[in-house]
């Protein structure tokens, strides 16, 4: 089978970078620093799926990108106060990870950031600018 990232994932984000198991992309919505890990594995839809040795390349990168959300915070002036991690796929099955800062000043603080309208575009040059430097982290 081949590795296919599902659309719905590709919406509203752009590509950040590829590491060793999961592709990075930035989530285009300036309320939030926030990166989305898609393993590439195909059928892949729960964590279990993966193979024992990617688990734990899963969460170093987990980790990694939880890093990366904090100075995006910095870099958009949006100072994390707490870095929520989250493989839901009740809409999308692809397994992925949310990794986004929160703060506690944020519009969502404390509810959860999943189903809610007010996505705010960071514009197309914003949005590179950012992705460049979370690539470069």
């Amino acid at each position: 089978m081949t590795f296919e990232t599902d659309p719905r994932l590709i919406a509203n984000s752009t590509a950040v970078a590829a590491w060793p198991l999961c592709d990075v992309r930035l989530m285009d919505d300036a309320r939030f620093p926030w990166l989305v890990l898609i393993p590439r594995v195909a059928e892949a839809s729960e964590l279990d799926d993966l193979a024992p040795a990617d688990r734990p390349v899963l969460m170093a990168e987990m980790i990694r990108a939880g890093e990366i959300v904090r100075r995006l915070g910095q870099a958009m002036d949006l100072a994390v106060d707490k870095v929520n991690t989250a493989a839901l796929g009740n809409v999308t099955a692809q397994l992925h990870v949310h990794v986004v800062g929160r703060r506690r000043d944020d519009p969502l603080w404390p509810d959860p950031i999943w189903g809610r309208d007010g996505r705010t575009p960071l514009g197309a040059l914003r949005l590179a600018e950012l992705a460049g430097f979370a690539a470069g982290l």
